[in-house]
């Protein structure tokens, strides 16, 4: 659609809603940087894993056992027990539910409709990482630190690639689950308001620490099963993310009727949505038939 526009007229334009702005498919490449984006940081965790399993896993352990005077002193410490374990549980149940009230506002109010998606995909990803973690947590035999001799307890080590019974175990770490699963923010962000995907990064990075160490103090997990929990909850929204890979316009990137792209999280290639074409008129002697028109696409 080709409107003329001319450079000295003050009225105002409409401005469409920038709430709801077109999902317009591109390629994932010009989108969502996979290298950079999913399989380096996997890699990274992996091989954290590798290094980390083993003998840094016991040196780690030993080191907050002796600090407690041989014992675990946190176990039932009453800021990692009643603040971090118990109350954490409780504040990552009211975020979840906070989620699902969005999704449920985008269908009452037209000017949310275009975080539906997104909101949706938080969602997700969060259920899905913290049923994985479950999951493995059911099957993969490997005991928590106080429950290994030397340590606390009477049975032996075994390492994530010893040969073990499928039991219930403590690894992966189902609490530092709650917490990373919040890196999901990242990705929901860099579809609704790109600027603030870095604050989402860290809000999900601090909380799963915050969950994490403070299992690790009350001798619950080791350091890997940490390492491992932050992979997975990385892993499944950058996943979705990527499987879902759309170009949106972040809102304030419209102005007076002009879309400016904004390149988004792990961009190669910024690329705008064409939507309406505007023929900038520059009159000089203020008469629209000396002036010059310039189409543009935005």
């Amino acid at each position: 659609m080709t409107e003329e526009v001319s450079a000295f007229d003050t009225r105002p334009r409409p401005v469409p809603e920038a709430a709801s702005p077109p999902n317009t498919p591109i390629s994932l490449p010009a989108h969502f940087n996979v290298w950079w984006g999913l399989l380096l940081p996997a890699a990274t965790l992996m091989t954290l894993t590798v290094v980390l399993t083993g003998e840094w896993d016991m040196r780690v352990a030993s080191w907050v056992y002796a600090w407690g005077d041989n014992a675990w002193s946190y176990k039932n410490g009453f800021w990692t027990e009643q603040i971090i374990h118990k109350a954490g549980r409780a504040v990552t149940t009211v975020g979840v539910l906070t989620v699902l009230v969005l999704i449920a506002m985008t269908y009452l109010r037209p000017r949310l409709r275009g975080w539906r998606g997104p909101a949706i995909r938080l969602f997700t990803a969060i259920a899905i990482s913290t049923a994985l973690v479950s999951i493995l947590k059911r099957y993969s035999g490997l005991d928590c630190p106080w429950s290994i001799a030397g340590l606390g307890g009477s049975n032996p080590y075994l390492t994530l690639f010893d040969f073990r019974p499928l039991k219930s175990g403590c690894f992966p770490s189902g609490h530092a689950s709650s917490g990373y699963a919040w890196l999901a923010l990242y990705f929901f962000f860099a579809e609704v308001r790109v600027k603030h995907r870095w604050t989402g990064l860290a809000v999900g990075m601090t909380v799963g620490l915050l969950f994490g160490i403070g299992q690790q103090l009350r001798g619950a997990h080791f350091l890997s099963h940490d390492v491992v929990t932050a992979l997975i909850c990385w892993v499944v929204p950058a996943s979705l993310f990527m499987l879902r890979a759309r170009h949106r316009q972040p809102a304030g990137a419209l102005h007076h009727g002009v879309q400016r792209a904004e390149c988004t999280t792990f961009s190669t290639l910024c690329q705008p949505i064409p939507d309406k074409e505007y023929r900038l008129s520059m009159n000089v002697n203020s008469r629209p038939e000396a002036g010059i028109s310039i189409p543009i696409r935005v």
